[in-house]
């Protein structure tokens, strides 16, 4: 079975890698809520859904400071052969507060200062600093 959140996440890298504009990646609601966040603080600079039924793509716009990419590494922590969860009391920061981590609560995907702020736990998807 693939893991489709790292797919995503090496799709990214890749693309940065050559300074790429924007880069495609086939849609799910998942891969859409954790590119929301990474717009809301300030890694990426745009994410649009495209297309009908099957053909549906996410089409993100990347972000560059200088020529070097905002996001200096991504990483999937909860893998699907082996899942990661925290309590809201175990939640740190990443990077001395440089990155984020996006975490699934029962309220949604939300990141780490966010879900310590609510007192919710929840399974840690990826670090982005």
């Amino acid at each position: 079975m693939r893991d489709t959140i790292t797919d995503m996440f090496n799709s990214i890298k890749n693309a940065q890698a050559v300074l790429k504009e924007t880069v495609v990646i086939p849609f799910s609601n998942l891969k859409y809520e954790i590119a929301k966040i990474l717009k809301k603080e300030g890694f990426i600079k745009e994410v649009e859904k495209k297309g009908r039924g099957v053909k549906r793509i996410l089409e993100i716009t990347l972000k560059y400071e200088d020529k070097k990419p905002v996001i200096s590494d991504i990483a999937r922590v909860s893998k699907p052969g082996q899942r990661i969860y925290f309590r809201s009391k175990k939640i740190r920061k990443v990077k001395e507060g440089y990155g984020i981590s996006v975490i699934s609560t029962p309220k949604g995907l939300m990141t780490n200062k966010d879900a310590k702020k609510a007192g919710l736990g929840g399974e840690m998807i990826c670090v982005v600093w």
